[in-house]
């Protein structure tokens, strides 16, 4: 079940017009400013926090923990993800998440494309070892998130032990030293999310995924992320994403931009209460209406920690 979590990395920006006559002030971290690893400091906090930028997967090969990191985990008594990872080995507040994955109403794959359209993606989900028989009620979405081989491929290679999850590594970091797990949203309001972005458009984000798998495009594409990431390149890889029109980039405001803005007032209570160390995508930090931008417009000093 984790994999629907982790198989999606959203990195999308917006810059907002301020009505002014003069440049607005850019609270946005600069090209310049390469670091996953971020202080929290000011605004009345006695003990700084920190945030960080995680991806979702990697190869085990391009994993990476600098010692600052894991310094900066240590002098926190807190560690928050974007959903509270004890959460997700827990069958019982999984069953109402699962449950989110289907469509409403009876609909089915079926009753999104024409008989043409159909044949097509039941043909690709064969070729994938996964019959659409017992797919047909998943939300498209859920199922473009599968439909690549690259994210087959992913998958087996984390059963293998040769993917690893930041999330899940840094989980047991937090849990060998006996630290609070929190979440900024539960994995049921991330999921209700697809909710919001209507079925046939679901199908259609479906049928790009599979049309797409006759490039190598997306290959190159997930490489050059990774690099960005080992590169700590925040801004560029917003950009790269960015740039991906009429797929899930259409869909920031809800997806990313209303979920950085809610986490704000969230992240400061937690701060306020004890000094905490904020795991999330990567793709949250930069912007101007990233993680990183926001927090300073709310009065703290939000500094880069270097490699």
């Amino acid at each position: 079940m984790y994999r629907f979590f982790t198989l999606l990395l959203v990195i999308v920006a917006i810059h907002p017009s301020w009505g002014q006559k003069e440049a607005p002030i850019s609270y946005a971290p600069t090209d310049e400013d390469k670091s996953l690893l971020w202080e929290i400091s000011g605004a009345e906090l006695e003990t700084p926090s920190f945030l960080f930028g995680t991806i979702h997967m990697i190869n085990k090969s391009d994993f990476f923990l600098t010692e600052s990191t894991k310094t900066a985990l240590s002098s926190t008594e807190k560690i928050t993800f974007e959903i509270n990872m004890e959460d997700m080995g827990n069958i019982t507040s999984l069953m109402p998440v699962m449950m989110k994955m289907f469509m409403a109403d009876g609909k089915t794959l079926k009753d999104l494309y024409t008989e043409e359209e159909y044949k097509l993606v039941k043909a690709h989900f064969e070729k994938l070892g996964l019959p659409l028989a017992f797919l047909g009620r998943i939300k498209p979405m859920f199922l473009s998130m599968m439909a690549s081989e690259d994210a087959m491929s992913m998958q087996n290679s984390t059963e293998s032990g040769e993917i690893v999850s930041y999330e899940m590594e840094l989980m047991k970091l937090a849990q060998e030293e006996e630290k609070a797990v929190d979440g900024l949203e539960t994995a049921e309001f991330q999921m209700s999310l697809f909710d919001s972005i209507p079925y046939d458009v679901q199908a259609q984000m479906l049928m790009a995924t599979i049309e797409s798998n006759d490039t190598t495009s997306e290959s190159s594409q997930l490489e050059e992320m990774v690099k960005m990431y080992k590169d700590q390149d925040i801004q560029g890889m917003q950009r790269m994403v960015k740039g991906d029109e009429g797929g899930i980039s259409d869909y920031e405001e809800l997806l990313l931009l209303r979920r950085n803005r809610n986490w704000i007032p969230v992240m400061e209570e937690m701060m306020a209460d004890k000094p905490t160390f904020f795991a999330v995508g990567a793709g949250h930090l930069g912007g101007e209406e990233g993680v990183i931008a926001l927090l300073r417009k709310a009065g703290y000093t939000v500094s880069p920690i270097p490699k």
